[in-house]
């Protein structure tokens, strides 16, 4: 979700896809991402193969780039800087724009990953910018229903490629790139297809969900969770709703407190204890992360 000064994302980096991509696929990926030419609406040029070899023929700057495409920290950069450029070149001015390096907070396990989903989902509606998921700007949530429409909108026969019937919930691929197809997928379905699950579309790294839900389950939390929001009023979770929330660890009466001030609860790591702790023995040196919310995702 994008703010007045301010922008969250949640971010999945994946080295075990990268590392597994040939030379010529990293120098692509990369010269798309920086590229030398650029068409006339500033999108980057097909790279030549004579650009592509100046790549694939230095094996230090390939190891390099292969490092960088799956960085959180370069992803970052990637994003900040043409923002960066922009508001100078429109303000007339030079100098720093963004107050400091970004803050991240790792997500252990899918309770985290939920609660930060709907808690960065519902930003723009909390401060008042717009009143339903569907009108929230710039968010995984409005392009998750605009997805949905366009599904509905275009029979299957017309999509122009086989339908995927082994992802329930989830659109087959498209002819032409879909409002939603540049994101992960949402629901977690690994059923005959375990592994990082490479993407068959391109415009992701991997066609792998991250919850373990459907797309329609997810906006039903997502908009009751924003109307209680929204009217200041505590209420209950509907039964169909709880045992979401009950896989995953989470108190339903803490929910509206994760959702509401994630980042002010989570400062490093987010998870259920288990997962917490898990990460702190990971972490050399590390006994353990004090965090206010640890006890908001499931007991100790």
């Amino acid at each position: 979700s994008i703010m007045s000064n301010h922008f969250h994302v949640i971010l999945r980096n994946r080295p075990d896809l990268v590392v597994g991509w040939s030379d010529r696929e990293v120098a692509r990926r990369w010269l798309l991402l920086c590229p030398i030419r650029k068409k006339p609406d500033g999108t980057p040029e097909e790279p030549t193969e004579e650009e592509l070899d100046a790549i694939c023929h230095d094996p230090a700057r390939l190891a390099q780039l292969r490092t960088r495409l799956s960085s959180i920290s370069w992803y970052m950069a990637m994003v900040a800087e043409p923002v960066a450029r922009r508001a100078n070149a429109e303000d007339g001015c030079a100098g720093r724009f963004w107050q400091g390096r970004f803050r991240a907070v790792k997500l252990c396990d899918e309770a985290a990953i939920l609660a930060c989903s709907v808690y960065v989902d519902l930003n723009p509606v909390r401060a008042g910018c717009c009143s339903t998921p569907e009108t929230s700007d710039h968010t995984s949530a409005q392009r998750r229903i605009e997805q949905l429409q366009a599904d509905a909108a275009t029979p299957a026969t017309e999509s122009g490629v086989e339908t995927n019937q082994d992802v329930p919930g989830e659109h087959p691929p498209h002819a032409t790139p879909g409002p939603a197809d540049w994101m992960a997928p949402l629901e977690l379905n690994e059923v005959g297809t375990p592994g990082p699950q490479p993407s068959v579309l391109g415009s992701r790294a991997s066609d792998k969900g991250f919850l373990p839900m459907t797309v329609a389950d997810y906006l039903e939390l997502l908009d009751w969770t924003g109307r209680q929001v929204v009217t200041g009023k505590v209420g209950v979770i509907p039964e169909h709703l709880s045992p979401i929330l009950t896989r995953l660890g989470i108190s339903g009466s803490a929910w509206f407190e994760l959702t509401t001030g994630f980042g002010r609860q989570f400062q490093r790591v987010a998870g259920c204890p288990a997962s917490v702790a898990r990460e702190a023995a990971r972490r050399a040196g590390r006994r353990r992360f004090h965090n206010r919310g640890r006890h908001l995702l499931g007991s100790s």
